[in-house]
């Protein structure tokens, strides 16, 4: 056992923070805004992003600090985890939680911070800022991309 990598071995309550924010595949699709149907609770997914989520690299520009421009910015936890019901198919904290393993491109199994971008899973290059969208015109980016997985993690 202590040569498997730590999200086989451990759960997301037992992680050290390191651990954790490694679980972070820096796809940045947690990031994109999501719109909910009041009636279904059926959520639908856009192309716009955060205020904060620089649209080449997938990384917040203030990580340490969102929480302070963006309010209702969501600090995953493993309580989240096991709540939210929008968490992509190919996220990190949703495999281990569902007892999966990560996919190849996950930085954590390749070395590489490049290849969750390389395998076409990231949010880059594909999004708008939420600045430069009116929120009546949200509907107008849905994107069905987030959720949609091969079976090797490809889209």
């Amino acid at each position: 056992m202590g040569d498997m990598p730590f999200w086989k071995t451990k759960t997301l309550e037992t992680m050290n923070g390191a651990e954790w924010e490694s679980l972070c595949d820096g796809c940045g699709l947690c990031c994109l805004n999501k719109l909910e149907d009041w009636d279904t609770g059926e959520i639908a997914w856009t192309s716009i992003r955060c205020t904060l989520l620089d649209g080449d690299t997938c990384r917040c520009r203030d990580y340490p600090n969102r929480q302070a421009t963006v309010p209702d910015c969501i600090q995953l936890t493993p309580q989240e985890v096991r709540e939210l019901p929008w968490l992509p198919p190919t996220c990190g904290y949703r495999l281990v939680r569902d007892g999966e393993d990560l996919y190849w491109w996950h930085p954590l199994v390749s070395g590489d911070p490049e290849t969750v971008h390389a395998a076409g899973i990231s949010a880059r290059g594909r999004t708008v800022s939420e600045d430069d969208v009116d929120i009546d015109d949200f509907e107008d980016y849905l994107a069905d991309w987030p959720t949609t997985v091969g079976e090797c993690g490809e889209r």
